[in-house]
């Protein structure tokens, strides 16, 4: 009698590892992973942004510290004064400050 409840033990045992193998998601290939780690931007760091070409939306969104109201803004003195000819020009624009420019620096570029 202890050799067959022993049995069933191992039996279970062996079962329920064997269902957990089976019910699991399939690894990803190393190589796929290394493929969509250089594809996409790391979290948290974002593409760079063109003044003289990005919407209202894309500053929205990739500016940190600018709203609605501001990305508007900057679409508005670019559309009035021409191009934006530095990065630095960007204080000029109406609610732009030295602190959220200095916060958005590495995110700017001119074309």
């Amino acid at each position: 009698m202890r050799t067959s409840y022993l049995s069933s033990l191992i039996f279970a045992l062996l079962a329920s590892t064997s269902l957990a193998v089976t019910a699991a998601p399939a690894a990803v290939p190393s190589a796929d992973v290394s493929k969509s780690a250089t594809a996409a931007p790391p979290v948290g760091q974002s593409a760079k942004v063109n003044l003289n070409s990005a919407s209202a939306e894309i500053l929205q969104k990739e500016l940190s510290g600018v709203g609605a109201a501001k990305a508007n803004a900057i679409v508005a003195y670019r559309e009035e004064h021409g191009g934006f000819t530095a990065v630095d020009e960007l204080i000029e624009v109406k609610g732009i400050g030295k602190a959220l420019l200095d916060k958005n620096r590495d995110k700017l570029f001119i074309d």
